[in-house]
């Protein structure tokens, strides 16, 4: 929201007063002087005008899980038990999973509560890296790895895949790098090379990689430079 309209929401003046106020610099956003009045100004934010509180900032929230196998990433489900009774009870409300896996896969995932962040994962024109380790029912055929460069063809959505990236860990294991995140991505992308997918485990979403320490099941809040990596 604009920080005039804030300030004309909460502190019942007029817009043109608002903008006055912040012109003569008496308006701070996170105890720093703010002089444009269409300065973007999320939940998050605290707001003051001549040091009296107009907007106190919420908390945000910013979680790592190791997601463990048969855990659904949904925040409500009636039939399958979902990660968010791997949470705290105080903190499940307000969060929303930021890239989901299916219920076999296994790795990094990201709750939070904050949605422009978390836009920056999951919003597919920009692309960033998303890394897994996989294993393989058969053993993993030479040209698969120029085939995923390439693009796979996926002919439900009627559009070629973006060049993804696989590294070659073992006959029937791999490192796959993708840019997307469409539905069963790197399982179907195996099944069009003629293979199936047996195991697959998330390592990284962008710079923000699983924390080694963590459990499956356990999580952690994402450190401020964590959090920063997808601010940049």
């Amino acid at each position: 929201m604009k920080l005039s309209r804030i300030l004309s929401n909460q502190n019942g003046v007029s817009r043109r007063h608002a903008n006055f106020l912040i012109a003569l610099g008496r308006v701070a956003v996170n105890g720093v002087p703010c002089g444009d009045p269409a300065a973007e100004v999320d939940r998050f934010s605290s707001v003051k005008v001549d040091g009296e509180i107009v907007q106190n900032a919420e908390p945000g929230h910013y979680l790592m899980l190791h997601k463990p196998a048969g855990f659904l990433s949904a925040t409500l489900d009636h039939t399958h038990t979902t990660v968010m009774e791997l949470i705290a009870p105080e903190l499940r409300e307000d969060l929303h999973i930021a890239g989901r896996l299916d219920r076999a896969s296994t790795g990094l995932l990201i709750l939070t509560n904050d949605g422009r962040w978390s836009r920056q994962l999951t919003e597919p024109r920009i692309k960033i890296p998303k890394v897994y380790r996989v294993c393989t029912a058969y053993p993993i055929s030479p040209n698969t790895s120029q085939r995923f460069a390439e693009g796979i063809w996926f002919e439900y959505e009627q559009l070629t895949t973006s060049p993804a990236q696989l590294d070659l860990l073992g006959p029937c294991e791999a490192r796959v790098t993708i840019y997307e995140g469409r539905y069963h991505q790197v399982k179907r992308m195996f099944h069009a090379a003629g293979n199936r997918v047996t195991a697959l485990h998330r390592e990284r979403m962008g710079k923000i990689r699983l924390d080694d320490a963590l459990a499956p099941g356990q999580y952690r809040p994402l450190t401020p430079e964590e959090i920063d990596l997808m601010q940049a």
